[in-house]
């Protein structure tokens, strides 16, 4: 099938470029003797993070438990839910997912860990964790000074095993090398309290897409967890990490209305865009008009601000999202593309699972 063939808006991505993605950020973590764990919320999709454990990821990361049971599907046998779980529904489905591979949950309470620790002992399975620390984004994780008293009531549960540290630098941003030095100074310290109470963390899990080329620079950090990396977005692009050429994923929209002098109208708005915004104005690139600017978002309609335009009704524009994360859970189906052709069509299996 043609690229203009596809009914809009469509969600595609150039398999070259997400290929070139894998293999670079593959390369990276073997030069640097560090584990990779790809975070799949960035494209939800089994056969993706296949292709993820093909490129050498020992595992895969989620954020919930049904999304862990999803990501079954992609042959995975090791797992980490890097969220804090609760609730009895979620126990039930967690221990089932614990007897098809092995699964690892990050927590950073006594609260949050003896309901995993019951389920997991009352099914015959046991279930990781990892004492996920906060590391300056302030949004979960145990304080710092916290840290050992929460290794020492973990390693007390039964049903559970600690297996390590988790943390997120969600905070540091356009490579900030002062960040990431004074984030290496806290793990590699607490580490040391770790080790001096009695505790081995033979996992100490963390990164993100915005560090990741950094992530060697953390001193004692085992594995990383890049997400976005595997597509790239705007996002990305303006905080460092990437460039415009890395950017693997588009949306093709098309022009429905150019009625109001000075802006054209495409068929999609919020419900096919992220609604994040970048560090510049506008909530997309428009690949081939620069200097356009997607200003405003309705549910289905994208006002896009380009003086003296051509575009007519039925033209066709590709933009690059801000939040291709947040854009992949609104589309059902994801188009791989090589050129202009459509090899591979992929349903977007992980949408919508919140729970």
């Amino acid at each position: 099938m043609h690229i203009n063939e596809l009914d809009t808006p469509a969600l595609v991505i150039d398999l070259d470029v997400m290929e070139r993605n894998l293999s670079r950020m593959a390369d990276y973590a073997r030069e640097h003797g560090l584990q990779l764990r790809p975070h799949t919320k960035t494209h939800k999709t089994p056969a993706l993070g296949a292709r993820q454990l093909a490129h050498g990821a020992v595992g895969l990361t989620v954020a919930k438990v049904s999304e862990a049971e999803v990501m079954l599907a992609s042959g995975v046998q090791d797992l980490l839910i890097a969220y804090p779980i609760f609730g009895a529904e979620k126990m039930r489905r967690l221990v089932e997912v614990a007897k098809k591979a092995r699964v690892t949950v990050s927590v950073d309470s006594l609260e949050a860990a003896r309901p995993i620790a019951e389920a997991a002992a009352a099914a015959g399975v046991t279930v990781g964790v990892l004492a996920e620390v906060d590391a300056g984004l302030h949004r979960v994780g145990v304080q710092p000074e916290g840290f050992v008293d929460l290794l020492r009531g973990l390693v007390g549960l039964p049903g559970i095993e600690l297996r390590g540290m988790a943390f997120y630098p969600g905070h540091i941003k356009n490579q900030d090398l002062d960040a990431l030095a004074a984030l290496s100074t806290l793990i590699s310290g607490l580490i040391g309290e770790a080790k001096a109470a009695g505790f081995a963390l033979p996992i100490v899990s963390g990164g993100s897409t915005p560090t990741e080329w950094h992530s060697h620079e953390v001193a004692g950090m085992t594995e990383i967890r890049p997400g976005t990396y595997i597509f790239n977005d705007r996002n990305t692009i303006f905080s460092g990490a990437c460039t415009a050429e890395d950017c693997a994923a588009t949306i093709i929209a098309t022009v429905v209305s150019t009625s109001v002098p000075g802006q054209f109208v495409i068929d999609g708005g919020s419900k096919t865009f992220s609604s994040d915004r970048t560090a510049v104005d506008g909530f997309g690139g428009i690949l081939d008009a620069p200097d356009a600017l997607f200003e405003k978002m309705n549910e289905e309609h994208g006002y896009v601000k380009h003086a003296g335009h051509t575009r007519k009704v039925g033209d066709r524009v590709r933009i690059v999202p801000n939040h291709i994360c947040v854009a992949v859970n609104l589309h059902e189906r994801i188009y791989g593309v090589r050129g202009d052709q459509v090899v591979e069509t992929w349903t977007v299996d992980g949408r919508g699972k919140l729970q």
